[in-house]
């Protein structure tokens, strides 16, 4: 699984504005080339009973067999086998190192020779650079007979931002390259196949990868300990907990449960930003707004410079009708982070509301240079055009909206008062149709489609 803390499928829920769609798409690795994709393996982890526990993806990086992937992966595994894309499969034997905060773990396989990919540095990496990602969706694991394979898949984007996020001490690299359930510890490489990342945040439209450089002073590490001596270590540590309760709240869909991890670990870590987040998300998914919007404050207490935090409480009061209070949020959250698609979209949103559309356009502008795919922004940009008279390039951005799944009714009523402007009368007929398929009993509509006959 790749591990949803903070994740922007939790971060990024917006009331009103929707969710991106993803920036980039999955290809088999057969349109791939160059990539050493014989480094790259599935996890696969079992209980203590020998159930399946999750599955996540790993790279070699020393050809004695030592591995890198997401801590995330190994909770409470009492086994952990790496099968490579050849159908040769390996245990993972010793732990070198592992990072609860930063979420990274250094393995050891069984002795062997395997074939590794080259390190990069992260350091230098730069906006808008290319960027591309290796690892086996959860989806595409398959069990036949005791035995089990995955497909290796690659996505490709590119960096809008290196930055913190929930933890304010260390940064990750916001790509829009799609880091798919099950790319949790797989590499994020640069356009010469070095990796500068691990995959760790699954986020939709932007995903977040530990910089490799994080990482490369522990690979010589020569102290380790056995699987079983770690899982039973592990246990006194709050941050497991922490993962127990982003499995319990986006894998299993148990809130309940997940607020119950979260709160042990506030109980031990009563600073950590993290479990704050995640304890917000929950209550939202009970429809507890109070409580997720106590927790949501409780984060920018202790990380103000938080965009993403920034932008779901902004998100909560716009709902709530609090525009100015929101329209301040999402100013902060842009500030933070300049090429964050989801504040700009929602700040020009709340521009459009405020009777600014001029100011808006900038904003929507950038969000949909960022990520052309992103609907929301799209059907805000039709919104500002709208106010401002320019038909057709509102026009334009509606049906933009529309290719990329909005079905909204008010959309479809601008549609509808542009295609009148513009005498087109078809048109006009083929939006109130899909205004009453929405709306069956829209009185404005019936008596429009009544009058045009």
């Amino acid at each position: 699984m790749t591990m949803n803390f903070s994740r922007f499928k939790q971060i990024l829920y917006f009331f009103l504005l929707g969710f991106a769609l993803q920036v980039t798409f999955l290809y088999p690795t057969a349109w791939a080339i160059e990539v050493n994709k014989g480094a790259v393996t599935l996890l696969l982890a079992k209980d203590k009973n020998g159930n399946d526990l999750s599955t996540g993806t790993g790279f070699v990086v020393d050809p004695s067999g030592i591995l890198v992937t997401n801590y995330h992966v190994l909770v409470d595994a009492a086994r952990i086998d790496a099968v490579f894309p050849d159908g040769r499969s390996a245990r993972v034997e010793r732990v070198i190192k592992v990072d609860r905060v930063k979420d990274f773990a250094i393995l050891k396989l069984q002795e062997d020779f395997y074939s590794t990919l080259e390190l990069g540095n992260s350091a230098g990496l730069e906006v808008f650079q290319f960027t591309q990602a290796l690892g086996y969706p959860t989806q595409r694991v398959i069990s036949d007979k005791g035995n089990t394979s995955g497909r290796l898949f690659q996505t490709y984007g590119f960096i809008v931002g290196v930055l913190p996020q929930a933890n304010p001490d260390f940064s990750y690299i916001y790509t829009t390259a799609d880091f798919d359930s099950g790319f949790s510890g797989g590499p994020l490489l640069d356009k010469d196949n070095r990796v500068v990342g691990i995959a760790t945040i699954d986020g939709r439209s932007l995903n977040l990868a530990l910089p490799i450089d994080e990482i490369k002073p522990f690979l010589n590490e020569k102290k380790d300990i056995s699987l079983a001596t770690f899982v039973e270590q592990d246990l006194q540590f709050p941050e497991a907990d922490y993962f127990r309760g982003n499995f319990y709240l986006y894998e299993k869909g148990e809130p309940e449960e997940a607020i119950e991890s979260f709160n042990k670990v506030i109980a031990q870590k009563p600073d950590w930003v993290p479990a704050y987040n995640d304890l917000a998300t929950a209550y939202r998914d009970l429809g507890d707004t109070d409580k997720a919007i106590a927790n949501y404050k409780k984060v920018l207490e202790l990380n103000p410079r938080f965009a993403e935090a920034l932008t779901n409480l902004g998100s909560f009061y716009f709902r709530a009708g609090k525009i100015a209070e929101a329209k301040d949020l999402f100013d902060k959250a842009v500030k933070q982070f300049p090429n964050f698609v989801q504040a700009l979209s929602n700040l020009g949103a709340t521009l459009n509301k405020l009777g600014e559309p001029e100011k808006a356009l900038s904003y929507l502008q950038r969000a949909v240079k960022v990520d052309p795919e992103f609907e929301m922004a799209y059907f805000n940009l039709g919104n500002s055009y709208f106010d401002l008279k320019k038909w057709e390039s509102s026009e334009n951005s509606f049906n933009r909206a529309v290719a990329l799944g909005v079905d909204f009714l008010s959309l479809h009523w601008k549609l509808y008062e542009i295609y009148k402007k513009q005498g087109a009368s078809e048109k006009v007929k083929q939006q109130l149709s899909i205004i009453l398929q929405i709306d069956p009993e829209n009185e404005k509509a019936l008596k429009e489609m009544g009058d045009d006959r």
